[in-house]
């Protein structure tokens, strides 16, 4: 069976296996807030808005009609 490689947690750097973790890609519940925090306090934010030609070719699978609202009489 193949080592599960070493993951490093995008807050305190911690390095560990923590691939099958409830707080994944964080190795703690404490890491993971203080991210959230960070997203709350905007010191993470997105440099530009979102369009939707930015997902590419993502959006043309997807079916925009909302659920029921269809006719297949």
């Amino acid at each position: 069976m193949a080592d599960i490689p070493l993951t490093t947690c995008p807050v305190c750097g911690a390095r560990g296996q923590w691939s099958d973790a409830k707080f994944r890609p964080f190795c703690s519940r404490r890491c993971k807030e203080i991210d959230l925090g960070k997203w709350f306090s905007e010191e993470y934010k997105f440099s530009a808005p979102i369009r939707p030609a930015d997902f590419g070719d993502a959006l043309e699978d997807t079916d925009d009609t909302a659920p029921g609202s269809r006719d297949d009489d």
